[in-house]
């Protein structure tokens, strides 16, 4: 026993350093043969208990021990090694790390062929992969644990050399996930899935697609079968209600690997489209009566998969920002948010447990001398928000009368809103329901953006259907009270948003210049809105600094205005008649309606440009965003064809002190304009693009426009401080097309303060 451990810890510490085994590759094969006790497969016989060799096979007579000149401090005395469960820990730990040197592109080649060839024999003359199974069985569960991860990188070995998958690995996932079994079998094969998939997506090989092809080939009936075992169960029936628990949050994770695959790898099998074509089964884990967190779980999975974010933080490159249309996917999303609003509109939400303990890191338990924290839980609320307002929004896209889009709307929208009412303090105002999505994430800048997004294309799908069957000036009192009524108004939330920044350009810029969220998207869409709606965006604005006045407070719950009139104390009118002069302007300027509507996620910037030094007081302000890669997805219009096409670009190049360590991904050119972004768009303009100074306006003018002026004053920066980096070729796309956008804007607001 003292030889043969010497032996597999001098092969440990080679293979710690990648380094080539001298001997011939069978002589380590009886070092590297896990033994199999009777308690783990009944197949095994005594003399496998006795000693980790092969029954029937001689010990090697002789294996160099050369002296390793790195030894790892962590590997134990051959006193303390002389158990069996020790030796098979290493046996094991020895066989996974091999394998993963055969995966990484960073072994020596030698070595690599080397490490192959031991593989290869241990799968085709003992069949390990054999005996790992059987370890699933062992009672102790760090050995079960090692046999999985072992088996899973195995698995991906053979996948990868192309070696057909042993037999009783697949027989034992037919025998455990034909059906539901409260037995640790079903886990360890659930996870063992779980864990070749994500090394298949982990692999930088190009093939990948075709690798994940050939496994599930093997188990695709199986994971239908195995679906709508586990969503069949009755919870409160189950003995042991935390081996279903286990199962449930191992199979949710598998199921969103396979979701993610078709998104990135553009497979189409029936395992990735069960959950769109029954989806009433997750949504009823909702309504049993088990773990918040649980409830959690699923919610926000519905969310990603609404989203189109499944599998995010699991691949390595993001999902592409234009990519053709893909019917079979539009259509399962329609099944999947018309079962959210069925059962939204059946008292889904009657069903979350908002209330209760808060999930942390370290688990629910408050530990003596702790605060407790009180309030609802935001993550349960900012989700089920959001899916609500995303399938309404995928919903109205494939749907053409506009009287049922209005029904639908006002039905779920008063649903949510009654939800959200009692866990939002202060409650929301009377006199704008709109308020509710600003207050709902405002902890969440993703989650926001995203639930604005929806809402103005809600808005906008529901404007061209009533556009389409009334006529313009019929009933639009009405209109723009349905919006509000129902906490939809575009140019509310826009507003709302904007108070919550602070009014901040260098928010937006920090938004616009990084990929975390879908501002660029969100941003362009309502510019272009709003230089077709802007009587009625002026009229709001007026409205909020009436209602600023007459409620002694700030309707954005913004900080302070940039400029301030401490000398008067004028009367801020309810509503100021809006002037329509602008449109005589659209003449002009009608190339900027040529702008997209649509554009694709704005690249990584993570750095500290002095542009970028907040000049608000803004608590936000003064932050750098968090990169989380995501909101890809966006509506693709007609119109929008020169966002389409698009090209990643690094700056760092740029070896500029002025954005650092910026690793953004810039657009193609066609994507804003056919102009090189290195060329300004205004060459003989000043940084300050907005023709009005804002400093030197009268005082009676800044408080009679209020709201208006400090989201004028807001575009003006952002489209100086977007200039400004474009002069430099230090913008990580061509923003033409943006700047056309605020260029437009600005002639439409001069217009208007000229008026005042």
């Amino acid at each position: 026993m003292k030889v043969f451990c010497e032996v597999l810890e001098q092969l440990y510490k080679k293979v710690l350093l990648g380094a080539t085994p001298e001997n011939d590759s069978h002589d380590y094969i009886f070092y590297l043969n896990p033994a199999v006790s009777d308690q783990d497969c009944s197949t095994a016989t005594s003399s496998e208990q006795a000693s980790p060799g092969i029954h029937g096979q001689h010990q090697p007579i002789s294996v160099g021990l050369a002296p390793i000149a790195v030894a790892p401090a962590c590997l134990k005395s051959n006193s303390q090694m002389s158990s069996s469960r020790e030796v098979t820990l290493l046996q094991l730990t020895v066989i996974k790390v091999m394998t993963t040197r055969i995966l990484s592109v960073k072994t020596d080649f030698h070595a690599k062929e080397k490490y192959r060839d031991i593989i290869k024999i241990l799968l085709e003359s003992v069949e390990v992969d054999s005996k790992l199974i059987c370890m699933f069985q062992n009672s102790d569960k760090l050995l079960s644990h090692m046999a999985a991860q072992c088996l899973a990188l195995l698995l991906y070995f053979q996948l990868r050399e192309k070696i057909t998958l042993s037999n009783s690995w697949i027989a034992f996932c037919q025998k455990n996930l034909s059906e539901y079994s409260e037995s640790n079998k079903a886990m360890y094969c659930l996870w063992t899935l779980t864990a070749v998939i994500k090394e298949i997506f982990k692999d930088s090989c190009s093939h990948k697609a075709e690798i994940l092809k050939q496994f599930l080939t093997h188990f695709n009936t199986i994971f239908e079968a195995f679906y709508n075992s586990l969503f069949s169960q009755h919870f409160e029936n189950c003995q042991d209600t935390s081996k279903i628990v286990n199962i449930l949050m191992c199979f949710l994770e598998l199921l969103e690997l396979l979701i993610a695959s078709r998104i990135y790898l553009k497979l189409h099998f029936t395992s990735q489209r069960i959950l769109f074509w029954k989806p009433t089964c997750v949504l009823e884990v909702i309504t049993w009566p088990i773990q918040a967190f649980v409830k959690r779980k699923f919610i926000i999975f519905l969310k990603k998969c609404l989203l189109c974010k499944v599998g995010e933080d699991l691949c390595s490159r993001s999902v592409p920002a234009f990519m053709p249309p893909d019917h079979q996917v539009a259509v399962d999303m329609l099944a999947l948010a018309n079962a959210v609003l069925q059962a939204v509109n059946s008292g889904l939400l009657k069903t979350l447990s908002v209330h209760g303990k808060h999930s942390f890191f370290g688990g629910d338990e408050v530990q003596p001398g702790c605060e407790h924290i009180f309030g609802p839980d935001h993550v349960i609320l900012r989700a089920a928000s959001l899916i609500i307002m995303k399938s309404l929004e995928i919903k109205f896209q494939n749907c053409s009368s506009a009287s049922e889009m209005k029904v639908d709307l006002q039905r779920f929208m008063s649903e949510l809103l009654t939800f959200l009412k009692p866990h939002l303090q202060p409650s929301l105002q009377l006199h704008n329901p709109c308020k509710w999505l600003s207050r709902v994430f405002i902890e969440q800048d993703d989650d926001m953006l995203e639930a604005a997004k929806a809402s103005l294309g809600i808005y906008l799908t529901l404007t061209r259907g009533c556009e389409a069957t009334e006529s313009l000036t019929q009933g639009k009192e009405m209109w723009t009270h349905h919006t509000h009524e129902n906490g939809y108004n575009p140019h509310c939330i826009f507003l709302f948003f904007l108070g919550n920044i602070g009014f901040d350009s260098t928010v937006l810029l920090d938004f616009l210049i990084s990929s975390e969220t879908c501002f660029l998207e969100y941003f362009v869409r309502y510019l272009k809105l709003l230089q077709k709606d802007w009587d009625n965006f002026f009229t709001i604005c007026n409205n909020f600094d009436a209602a600023e006045s007459k409620y002694d407070m700030s309707t954005c719950d913004c900080v302070p205005s940039l400029v301030q009139d401490q000398s008067t104390n004028q009367t801020i009118p309810h509503r100021l008649t809006a002037p329509h002069s602008h449109i005589e302007v659209c003449a002009c300027h009608s190339q900027a309606s040529d702008a997209p509507s649509e554009p694709l996620r704005a690249a990584t910037s993570k750095g500290n440009h002095p542009m970028c030094t907040p000049s608000l007081s803004s608590p936000r302000a003064s932050q750098s965003l968090v990169d989380y890669d995501s909101s890809d997805d966006s509506e693709v219009e007609s119109t929008d064809q020169c966002l389409a096409n698009s090209k990643q670009t690094s700056l760092y190049q740029q070896g500029t002190k002025e954005i650092q360590d910026a690793a953004v991904t810039s657009r193609d050119e066609k994507e804003f304009s056919l102009e090189p972004p290195s060329r300004p768009l205004f060459a003989k303009e000043s940084d300050t693009a907005f023709s009005f100074d804002c400093e030197v306006v009268p005082n009676d003018v800044i408080s009679a426009v209020g709201v208006f002026y400090r989201t004028v004053k807001c575009f003006k920066e952002l489209q100086g401080a977007i200039c400004r980096l474009q002069k430099k070729n230090l913008f990580p796309y061509n923003p033409t097309a943006l700047l056309k956008l605020l260029k437009y804007i600005e002639v439409i607001s001069n217009k208007t303060m000229n008026t005042l």
